[in-house]
């Protein structure tokens, strides 16, 4: 009761025009772009215990490997990685995914069209996200049904809105009221006009990961987006164990354009974005 009686402009005078002022103040408070965490994460294993999971890993991926499927490229790189390719099937010696993953940087920039919200993936860094591929909505009116892609510009501009939020996410809900072959261009051009955070682009296809990072290009210029890292690609694996070409032609794709496609966290344990 103290708290509310203090801040007279939520309680008395204004009418509609206070409550939109208040609103339109909340909206542009500026959160910290991202969270650095002090806290040392729940160790729920000794070194002993992690010492077991990483022996079985290399068991796996030394007798079972991974599937590559319609990838002759991805093939060849790891073959000429040093990793043993048997069809589609690539087995890895113990200690070799390892040494791969540690050419890989363990900390990065994710540049946002507003500086001041850029963040910083990796690390100690949380950066907290909408949630990604919703095919449904729900809301008083409707009730749960499928999205639209009013209900995905609508998203993000309550992720925007919001400084608790650091990033503006990718798919937030499936637009199905667009045609597939059309819908990333709508979603990334939401991203761009709707919020200043920093976003993630399609990797429905390969060329789709093209036109997202084209479509970047144009709001931070080619020059910087060579040296620089603004968009992010969410890559899934089919199964623990199978990979096809949709997923790591948007892989290639976004790496071959100095971008990030970040791993699924089901197949890896390192931080979102590396």
């Amino acid at each position: 009761m103290t708290e509310v009686a203090a801040n007279p402009a939520r309680t008395r005078g204004g009418g509609r025009a206070g409550r939109a002022a208040l609103r339109a103040a909340d909206a542009h408070r500026q959160g910290p772009a991202f969270i650095r965490r002090q806290i040392p994460p729940y160790e729920l294993l000794g070194d002993e215990g992690l010492a077991l999971v990483e022996q079985k890993a290399d068991q796996l991926l030394a007798e079972v490997g991974i599937e590559f499927h319609d990838d002759a490229q991805s093939l060849q790189l790891f073959r000429d990685a040093g990793a043993t390719v048997d069809g589609v099937r690539v087995r890895f010696d113990p200690g070799h995914v390892r040494a791969l993953c540690a050419t890989a940087p363990s900390e990065f920039t994710q540049h946002a069209r507003n500086p001041s919200r850029s963040v910083q993936i990796g690390g100690n860094n949380v950066v907290l996200a909408p949630t990604y591929g919703s095919p449904f909505v729900r809301d008083f009116p409707g009730g749960r049904r499928y999205g639209t892609l009013a209900d995905f510009q609508n998203f993000v501009k309550l992720a925007y809105a919001t400084p608790w939020l650091h990033h503006s996410g990718g798919t937030v809900c499936e637009p199905t009221d667009v045609p597939v072959n059309k819908r990333h261009l709508d979603m990334v051009y939401a991203h761009l006009r709707y919020s200043d955070k920093a976003f993630m682009g399609s990797v429905t296809a390969p060329d789709r990961a093209a036109d997202s990072i084209e479509m970047a290009r144009i709001a931070f210029g080619s020059e910087f987006l060579d040296s620089n890292c603004a968009i992010l690609g969410n890559v899934n694996v089919n199964s623990p164990l199978v990979w096809d070409a949709t997923m790591t032609g948007a892989l290639k794709t976004y790496a071959a354009a100095n971008q990030a496609p970040s791993w699924c966290r089901s197949f890896s344990e390192v931080p979102w974005g590396q």
